[in-house]
């Protein structure tokens, strides 16, 4: 892992009309890719006041507002899409439905650089002009807000673990409300395990459906006058599926090699979308950086680009009196 030594706090970014189709299977939140993308596309920029780079990238939500409503007549919601442009025929064009969503979302990215005080000002302001410039899991980010509250934030990351536990204890507060999201992979085992002592043939995709939906079951035990009661299915946590990086469906191929991709000069290959079981945690909860950062994780011979999070690692930690 890369060592930490600052945090750069961008603070309720205001994003609009962010994508909220991620993958075939779900939508509503952006992916973690999409954050971490964005600041890896940051580090570019700005490659020559942070050469280090960046060690990881935290996700708070504060706000989330999908574009859908619900038609008269029925249960489902749908995106509230704009009408394309005609054909050059006068005929009416192709519509491709995309979600959007407007959200407000505060990003925590570790510096792997030590940024000396006094030029920590200059950075800041760079890096706010260059921020704002980008757009964020396709949406474009709105001026921001005056105040303290709404200003970036860099701040040197103690060596010591006592001074890191205090001013990790400070910061979280100013992210209140809101909730940070997190990889819960074990939530998914757990889920697996447990459809497997009844279906021995269920499939990991059998259990983020199951993880997934709202499901009402019977009571164990009938009433006294013999009837049965359902109820939901309660579960620990705000879990949600998560779309966390891609798979690959076919060997890599040498740049060029493929017709009419994108890139000419970079290696190619064929993915599909890998799921997982996310969960959105208060920060108050929180106990250590570490489970709030989302990193790479890119494994090219066997074909796994995804991107990780390390908060149940540090939860086992943090129960046993380390973190």
């Amino acid at each position: 892992m890369t060592e930490i030594n600052s945090l750069l706090i961008l603070p309720r970014l205001r994003v609009q009309a962010a994508n909220a189709v991620s993958g075939p299977l779900t939508w509503g939140f952006p992916s973690p890719t999409a954050f971490t993308g964005f600041a890896h596309a940051l580090e570019r920029r700005l490659a020559a006041d942070l050469p280090a780079g960046i060690a990881g990238v935290g996700i708070i939500c504060h706000r989330f507002e999908q574009q859908v409503y619900h038609p008269a007549g029925n249960y489902t919601r749908v995106f509230c899409l704009t009408r394309n442009p005609v054909n050059k025929d006068g005929a009416t064009a192709s519509l491709v439905e995309e979600g959007k969503a407007h959200m407000e979302v505060t990003l925590v990215i570790a510096l792997a650089d030590w940024v000396p005080e006094d030029d920590r000002t200059a950075l800041l302001a760079s890096i706010s002009r260059t921020a704002l410039s980008m757009r964020l899991a396709g949406g474009s980010l709105l001026p921001q807000r005056h105040g303290p509250r709404f200003a970036p934030r860099l701040e040197e990351w103690p060596s010591a673990q006592a001074d890191r536990h205090e001013l990790f204890r400070k910061l979280r507060r100013y992210w209140l409300p809101g909730f940070a999201l997190t990889l819960r992979e074990d939530r998914l085992a757990q889920g697996l395990q447990r459809l497997q002592e009844t279906q021995p043939q269920a499939t990991a995709l059998d259990a983020l459906l199951d993880l997934s939906r709202l499901n009402v079951e019977p009571a164990a035990e009938p009433e006294p006058d013999g009837s049965i009661k359902w109820h939901i299915r309660r579960r620990d946590g705000w879990l949600v599926p998560l779309a966390i990086g891609y798979a690959g469906l076919s060997t890599l191929y040498e740049p060029g090699q493929v017709l009419n991709s994108r890139d000419a000069e970079t290696p190619f290959r064929f993915v599909e979308s890998l799921y997982s079981i996310g969960e959105w945690v208060s920060p108050h909860r929180l106990s250590c950086l570490e489970q709030l950062l989302w990193h790479h994780d890119a494994d090219p011979q066997g074909g796994i680009y995804r991107c990780i999070n390390r908060y149940t690692d540090y939860l086992t930690d943090a129960a046993e009196g380390i973190a």
